[in-house]
């Protein structure tokens, strides 16, 4: 996919993260991309369509952030119960969003909500942002990405070719584009 030509459903994602980029900023609520999309924004392309938009914020953003896009039109999905401390799933405009919600365990390490046994690395939250389509995001270290993809492996889920595609991109991230 050339970063000119994509189709319609990778400019409705676009659009959504425009706007939950909008809706964030009016909020105050800082929010970094995961999976695919955070793969892009790092290199400024495009680089294939994606099933849908991961993100991550804190914890304490859950209550505001899920009644904002309630009011911009966004579908709580619901998820399964071994989930709802760790994500929040909607839907708007047949694009699916989930934002995962992280918080810090008692000795201060970063880790999933409710999921003390997965410590994230220190430098996982990246400070800067990056560009994409006139669209301005945080996304995840490029380590801390090739890592999860790892842990996902380790507790057993089945890998994707997308997933073997995207290790080599991260791989390539963090030993050219430092």
């Amino acid at each position: 996919m050339s970063l000119e030509t994509f189709d319609a459903y990778t400019d409705s994602q676009l659009k959504v993260l425009s706007e939950i980029s909008a809706i964030s900023k009016s909020l105050e609520i800082e929010f970094w991309l995961r999976g695919g999309w955070a793969i892009d924004f790092l290199l400024g392309k495009i680089t294939r369509p994606h099933d849908d938009i991961d993100l991550v914020t804190w914890i304490q953003n859950r209550e505001q952030l899920e009644n904002a896009l309630a009011q911009a039109g966004y579908e709580h999905i619901p998820v399964s119960k071994e989930f709802r401390n760790r994500q929040s799933d909607f839907l708007k405009d047949n694009i699916k969003v989930t934002f995962v919600y992280i918080t810090h365990s008692v000795n201060g390490s970063i880790i999933m909500n409710g999921l003390l046994e997965w410590i994230w690395r220190a430098d996982s939250l990246l400070p800067q942002s990056f560009m994409l389509h006139g669209i301005s995001a945080k996304v995840l270290n490029p380590k801390q990405l090739l890592e999860e993809k790892e842990v996902y492996e380790q507790i057993g889920r089945k890998t994707r070719q997308k997933d073997i595609e995207s290790k080599k991109v991260l791989q390539y991230i963090i030993t050219h584009l430092k």
